[in-house]
């Protein structure tokens, strides 16, 4: 019985895979979202600024920027999170063999 627990273990990171991009995808598209409507709010405008934009200034390319990369943070984090504990409740097993994260 020991070697068959072995075995699922080892293969739940390669089972968690495809749910892991599906979650990533699932968060990208969320956090898009999320980040077009909080800079709609800030700045009162449909587009963020793009970097190569000759119109727009530093201080608003990096401050859309930071916004930008902080959402995706938090997004990225809350949806591996979720998911990570999804995995361990209906498995009995983390998804992730070591207990770092992905970075």
């Amino acid at each position: 019985m020991a070697k068959t627990a072995k075995k699922k273990k080892k293969k739940l990171p390669l089972a968690y895979k495809p749910v892991g991009f599906a979650l990533g995808w699932l968060g990208g598209t969320l956090a898009g979202m999320t980040f077009q409507k909080t800079w709609k709010v800030i700045r009162h405008e449909d587009d963020a600024p793009d970097a190569l934009d000759p119109d727009r200034g530093w201080g608003e390319i990096l401050l859309a920027a930071a916004i930008q990369g902080a959402i995706f943070a938090a997004v990225r984090s809350a949806v591996d999170r979720t998911g990570a504990k999804v995995i361990q409740r209906s498995t009995g097993s983390w998804p992730v063999p070591d207990k770092g994260g992905r970075d």
